[in-house]
């Protein structure tokens, strides 16, 4: 039987099964929607499950036609989940509620179609991990060394091109004013938005499966790279112009140029590892 098959012949239960999951997370989905809306760190949430919906579309001419071959292992992945879900529940961790969402899903789709048909949900499956918010304490953990990398690298530059400046940790004080480096110039903010991207625009490439991981891992410099470009920027002006240069309108149109400069610049590396990196192979 193809998956096709079983998806028809078993469209009631796959119904049932998919009200049920609504159900047991009627709240959770909905509160991570509401965090997409509310922190512009997990915008690019609203954008992954069509991402993902896109990836099993392109996906569905060979899916459709797998052998379904039942893989009981799904079961403990299934538990495994319902486990994370209520524990998570008790203690009211979110990252790992929300998450087990996912898990459900792969441990449903191994159970009922088995591993032929979970390979080719992989990576549907797995870009949804995107639209789940980091814990804080990993976001904490990872935004305040890069708030101190960026403003070791920036204020090194500016001092190069004859800023007098001064730096204390994440503060850098010029002459006339003083402008802290925040977590949204970390280049944190564009690294989860950028990382999704790279993924998706990897795996939409025809190249191999090295070059696709040369392009996520690019997104990590880029966003960094393009963070300190924007605290340099703002600090050159700040010198000239007062804090108000880096403040209101430039504030909010340097945020929205660097995460343009980083698309260009990841894009840019996709196109030259597609047309100098030798031929695919998969």
């Amino acid at each position: 039987m193809t998956f096709l098959d079983s998806l028809q012949r078993y469209r009631l239960h796959l119904a049932a099964t998919l009200v049920l999951l609504a159900w047991m997370y009627f709240k959770i989905v909905p509160d991570m929607v509401k965090q997409w809306h509310q922190d512009e760190n997990y915008s690019h949430g609203f954008l992954v499950p069509f991402i993902a919906g896109y990836f099993l579309w392109q996906r569905w001419p060979d899916l459709k036609n797998r052998l379904v071959k039942p893989d009981g292992i799904g079961l403990v992945v299934i538990i495994w989940g319902l486990i994370q879900l209520l524990v998570a529940w008790l203690g009211v961790e979110y990252f790992t509620m929300r998450s087990s969402l996912i898990v459900l899903l792969a441990g449903m789709t191994l159970f009922w179609f088995g591993r032929e048909v979970l390979k080719g949900m992989a990576l549907p499956l797995g870009f949804l991990i995107f639209m789940v918010p980091i814990p804080y304490i990993i976001y904490d953990m990872v935004a305040f060394p890069l708030k101190l990398f960026v403003t070791r690298v920036s204020v090194a530059v500016m001092k190069l091109v004859g800023v007098v400046v001064v730096r204390e940790g994440n503060i850098i004080m010029f002459p006339t004013t003083t402008l802290e480096v925040a977590d949204a110039c970390s280049g944190i903010r564009s690294l989860i938005s950028l990382l999704a991207i790279a993924v998706a625009y990897a795996f939409v490439m025809k190249i191999s499966t090295r070059r696709r991981w040369i392009i996520i891992f690019s997104a990590v410099p880029i966003a960094v790279a393009t963070n300190a470009l924007r605290v340099i920027v703002t600090g050159i002006l700040a010198q000239w112009w007062g804090a108000k240069a880096a403040e209101g309108f430039f504030h909010e149109f340097a945020g929205m140029a660097v995460f343009l400069l980083a698309m260009v610049m990841l894009v840019t590396c996709g196109e030259l590892l597609r047309r100098f990196g030798g031929a695919a192979h998969e």
